[in-house]
């Protein structure tokens, strides 16, 4: 790990008072992006997230055919797409960073182009499971080349795909189920999916891949005995849609309200979601921290004190971050549970919380699946963002109250918020309630 770059995490200097406009949605966003490639005509999603993981969707989508362009932007991080479908086609090389939804998203969309689509990314990303999708892709005829179930990974088209019915064990990624889903309305035979493996996670994720293919007039039926999907080829409607704030990235924010006893506002707060963020209300409620969700948005105000929690984050997993590091500054111990599928996120998240936490002195104990973090005196120390945006933004939690906390590589929180150092700095000036 170098030092040299590393970020100096500020420390607040009383309690936190601020709004803070959190951009879009990301899992929103990509979701939206392939369903506007893949629709009857053109669309436009506007308050769209423009950050590394998005542009990375845009890239590709667009590497195979698909007109995009920009026809609006804010101060934010947010932009207006005008999306433009056209014929699927390569040869095409595709960059899917350490995008788990570019990676699992775009090559069922891929087997519907003509020609030969190459995908590679980040270190890291050649290390994510993606072999039971492109088993499962292969189960419904397309033809494609792999490095033993991961990346890289290269699609030959033939600008359809049979479909019909597969098999597929989606207990590593949710992300699975949603990739072919969002493509399967265009396959010939339509597709009958059934889960065989453990239980699923993220399956809020899963929900609103359904909820927005209701939106474009595709119909999925769910039989939750057999943990199967059945969906008929159909067109898929052109939607215009406003994408909503990211509810997990609010997570820093909200969390800086609980570590300092201050009160953060994140404005249009939905009242009915399907993004796994909103959890965040219950989970912060549970820890002591007060909620007032009006029109206006959601608004945190932290506790004296922090409160341990024993809680199930299996469907929630992306919290597991900010909760843990509010989990170091509680006067009471944590267990957060069912999050083994972490080990396969950007970084394998729960030996990666263990390491930083235990580096600011905390005490902690990582199982396969869970995290056990007791109350201890925690002092500044320099830790790894493992290229993990979500490890970072919670390592800036805790160096809200202790001192001399730094961050090695913290633009890698661009994969999904465009400037994190410069909002972080804007709440804590009380600035961060600008257009």
């Amino acid at each position: 790990m170098s030092t040299l770059a590393a970020w100096s995490a500020p420390t607040a200097p009383g309690p936190v008072s601020a709004t803070v406009r959190v951009p879009g949605s990301k899992s929103a966003t990509n979701r939206a992006l392939v369903l506007a490639a893949l629709a009857s005509g053109p669309s436009t999603i506007r308050q769209a997230l423009a950050a590394r993981d998005t542009l990375l969707m845009a890239d590709a989508l667009m590497a195979l055919g698909i007109g995009i362009e920009a026809v609006g932007r804010d101060s934010i991080g947010n932009i207006d797409w005008q999306v433009t479908p056209g014929r699927l086609r390569g040869p095409a090389t595709i960059d899917v960073g350490l995008a788990g939804t570019v990676m699992r998203f775009v090559p069922p969309v891929a087997a519907l182009a003509e020609g030969a689509v190459d995908f590679d990314g980040d270190a890291r990303a050649r290390e994510r499971p993606l072999g039971p999708m492109l088993d499962a892709l292969r189960g419904l005829g397309v033809s494609l080349s792999d490095a033993g179930g991961c990346l890289p990974v290269t699609v030959s088209g033939t600008g359809s795909v049979r479909g019909g019915a597969v098999d597929i064990d989606a207990s590593a990624s949710s992300q699975f189920v949603s990739g072919l889903l969002l493509s399967a309305a265009r396959f010939d035979e339509g597709l009958t999916l059934r889960h065989t493996g453990r239980a699923l996670p993220s399956l809020p994720h899963i929900a609103m891949t359904l909820h927005m293919l209701r939106e474009h007039g595709v119909h999925v039926d769910f039989d939750a005995e057999t943990s199967t999907w059945r969906l008929s080829p159909s067109p898929i409607a052109a939607v215009d849609r406003v994408i909503e704030p990211d509810l997990s990235n609010a997570g820093p924010f909200l969390a800086a309200a609980m570590a300092t006893a201050g009160s953060v506002t994140v404005p249009a707060w939905p009242r009915h979601t399907t993004q796994a963020g909103d959890a965040l209300r219950g989970l912060l409620a549970q820890m002591g921290g007060h909620l007032d969700l009006q029109d206006g948005g959601l608004t945190i105000t932290g506790p004296g004190e922090i409160r341990g929690l024993d809680a199930d984050l299996a469907d929630v997993g992306e919290l597991t971050p900010v909760v843990a590091a509010l989990a170091a500054l509680a006067a009471s111990p944590s267990h957060l549970r069912g999050i083994g599928h972490l080990r396969g996120h950007e970084t394998d998240r729960i030996a990666a919380l263990a390491e930083m936490l235990a580096a600011f002195g905390a005490s902690v104990e990582a199982t396969e699946d869970a995290l056990r973090i007791a109350p201890a005196p925690l002092h500044g120390a320099t830790v790894s963002s493992y290229s993990d945006h979500r490890m970072a933004t919670a390592a800036a939690v805790v160096g809200l109250v202790v001192p001399d906390v730094r961050i090695d590589d913290i633009a890698t929180t661009g994969k999904t918020l465009p400037d994190f150092p410069g909002m972080w700095s804007e709440m804590l000036t009380g600035d961060a309630d600008g257009a």
